[in-house]
């Protein structure tokens, strides 16, 4: 009975380490992480492999299916934990502001954030627009940043594909160097 749990028990944690490997895989795939992604790939099929030959090799026995489906939801948990402690890339926030006298554009400057306005018209009147590029780690920080400072601010967000020019060239840049000196692009 001890070796059938040990047995259930490897099962899970084959299954959980290749799902939460396959979401950080599929992120850095996304990402762009050209030479990590393929690694991660090696390891990751390889995991699947053994762990789908236990439950094989042993299917008449349920429980081996059920610590399989176990391990495939777990993993998908761990997963999603792992790549929101990772996230990586950038996030681009767009906040409208009913006032247009708002000072919560200087008030995200002062605390670091590149910040482009302009003037809309809405259903009720003139709007302010921030654009707001910061990285995926700073998101949850500036949401409440803005909340903060601007409580009927309206808030979007979505992930740019590319970016060029302006307040985070820079920084990009010099990230894009170190990536390639580090051979992962």
């Amino acid at each position: 009975m001890d070796t059938s749990l040990q047995f259930l028990g490897l099962i899970f944690i084959i299954n959980l380490a290749y799902v939460a490997l396959n979401t950080i895989r599929f992120m850095l795939t996304m990402k762009g992480y050209r030479m990590v992604a393929p690694f991660v790939s090696m390891v990751e099929v390889t995991i699947y492999v053994v762990g789908l030959g236990l439950v094989l090799d042993r299917l008449d026995n349920f429980w081996n299916i059920a610590a399989y489906a176990l391990g495939y939801g777990v993993g998908i948990a761990v997963g999603i934990q792992i790549e929101e402690y990772l996230a990586l890339g950038h996030i681009m926030v767009t906040a409208i502001v009913p006032d247009i006298k708002s000072g919560i554009a200087e008030n995200l400057r002062e605390l670091g954030y590149g910040v482009t306005t302009s003037y809309a018209l809405g259903k009720e009147g003139d709007r302010l627009v921030l654009e707001i590029l910061t990285t995926r780690k700073s998101e949850r920080k500036l949401y409440k940043q803005i909340s903060e400072i601007e409580s009927k601010a309206f808030v979007i967000s979505y992930e740019p594909k590319y970016i060029s020019g302006g307040f985070w060239t820079k920084k990009v840049k010099k990230r894009r160097h170190a990536l390639k000196q580090r051979g992962e692009l």
